[in-house]
């Protein structure tokens, strides 16, 4: 996605500019990420297993992330980590389970 595509979902007008940071959370806020396959992925009210289950994910369900904070270390199929995703207010899963290509922060922290 370029800037141009962010800035005109986004509404910015003539002579309105963004900096090159604000384009890239712009960028990362559109973008979602793939629920590792043939998982049914709980969603959490905090970053741990102990916190309640808010609701479930079906089978090939795409999240968004809002921002990552540290919790429980969990392993998944993607790995161990500690890195929690935030996906609403209130919901949180285990980046072990999305696929964001990488084994760190993909958006900014909580």
């Amino acid at each position: 996605m370029s800037v141009e595509q962010v800035r005109s979902i986004g509404g910015g007008g003539e002579g309105e500019e963004e900096t090159g940071g604000e384009a890239v959370v712009a960028a990362a806020a559109l973008r979602s990420y793939p629920v590792a396959p043939g998982y049914r992925l709980n969603v959490r009210s905090g970053p741990g297993t102990n916190y309640s289950v808010v609701r479930v994910l079906a089978e090939g369900s795409r999240v968004t992330i809002n921002c990552q904070r540290t919790g429980e270390r969990v392993s998944g199929p993607y790995g161990t980590s500690s890195i929690w995703d935030n996906i609403g207010s209130g919901q949180y899963v285990s980046d072990t389970y999305i696929l964001t290509g990488s084994d760190g922060y993909v958006a900014p922290r909580c």
